[in-house]
C-alpha cells in the first residue's frame, strides 16, 4: 500500500502539470487571435485603400475628392448682406444633383508663421525689454498651441463615385464645378491634392491630431428665416 502512493502522486502532478500547460498555450492562441481581429477591425475601420494625386480608392470600390472651403467672417456682414449670400448660396448648390458630403473638423491653430515673425522682430531689435516681452509672447503661445486649448474649425466638402475606368475625369470635373460655384459666391476654395487627403485622413482617424473642443448643444427645431422679405 505504502509504494502505491507515491506513484499515485507522481501521476496527479504530470496530469496537473500538462493541464497547466494546455490552458497556457491555449490562452496565448486566444489572445493572438484577439489581437489579429482588433487589427482587422482597425484597417476596416479606416476604409482607405490608396490615395493618388488628388483621389483617395477606399476599400469599398468607391473613389473620393475633397475641397477645402476657406471660412468667411459673417459677424462682418450686415443682416442684409447675409440673406443675399444665402441665396446666392442656395441658388448655386440647387444645381448639384448628386450627394456630397459637409465636413467639419478641428484643428489646432497654427502659430507658426506668427512665432516666425516674432522671431524677426527679436533678431531685429537692440531693446532688451521688447525682446523680453516678444520671449514670452512667444512662450505662451506655444503653450496655447501644444496644450490645444486653441482650436480652428476647418470646413470640407466630400464627393465621390463609385470606381470604374475613367471615372476620375468625370469626377474631377464635377469637383471644379463644384468649387466655382462657391468662388462665384465669392467663397475661396481649393481643390486637396495627395498630401492635404493624408493630413485630413489623420486628423479625423488618428487620435495624436485630435483635441478636446466644447460643443454645448441644447434640442431645438431649426426654423429657415424669410428670405424673400427685404430689410
Amino acid at each position: 500500500m505504502n509504494s502505491i502512493i507515491p506513484i499515485v502522486t507522481i501521476i496527479i502532478t504530470l496530469l496537473g502539470g500538462g493541464g497547466f500547460l494546455f490552458y497556457m498555450k491555449m490562452g496565448k492562441k486566444t489572445t493572438k487571435t484577439s489581437d489579429s481581429k482588433e487589427q482587422q477591425t482597425a484597417n476596416e475601420f479606416v476604409n482607405v485603400r490608396d490615395i493618388r494625386d488628388r483621389y483617395l480608392y477606399t476599400r469599398d470600390n468607391k473613389i473620393m475628392m475633397y475641397i477645402k472651403i476657406n471660412p468667411i467672417a459673417i459677424d462682418l456682414l450686415s443682416e442684409r448682406e447675409k440673406k443675399i449670400l444665402t441665396k446666392q448660396l442656395t441658388a448655386e448648390l440647387s444645381a448639384e444633383q448628386k450627394p456630397f458630403k459637409f465636413l467639419a473638423v478641428s484643428r489646432p491653430v497654427d502659430i507658426s508663421p506668427l512665432i516666425s515673425e516674432y522671431s524677426q522682430l527679436m533678431a531685429g531689435t537692440s531693446n532688451q525689454k521688447q525682446k523680453e516681452l516678444l520671449r514670452n509672447e512667444m512662450f505662451v503661445m506655444s503653450n496655447y498651441a501644444l496644450s490645444g486649448d486653441v482650436v480652428e474649425r476647418q470646413f470640407y466638402i466630400m464627393i465621390w463615385e463609385r470606381c470604374e475606368e475613367g471615372i476620375e475625369r468625370e469626377l474631377s470635373k464635377r469637383c471644379c464645378e463644384l468649387s466655382s460655384r462657391f468662388e462665384g459666391c465669392g467663397i475661396s476654395c481649393e481643390i486637396l491634392n495627395q498630401q492635404d487627403i493624408v493630413r485630413l485622413c489623420n486628423l479625423v482617424n488618428n487620435p495624436a491630431y485630435s483635441h478636446i473642443e466644447d460643443t454645448g448643444f441644447d434640442a431645438a427645431i431649426p426654423l429657415l428665416a424669410n428670405l424673400n422679405s427685404e430689410d
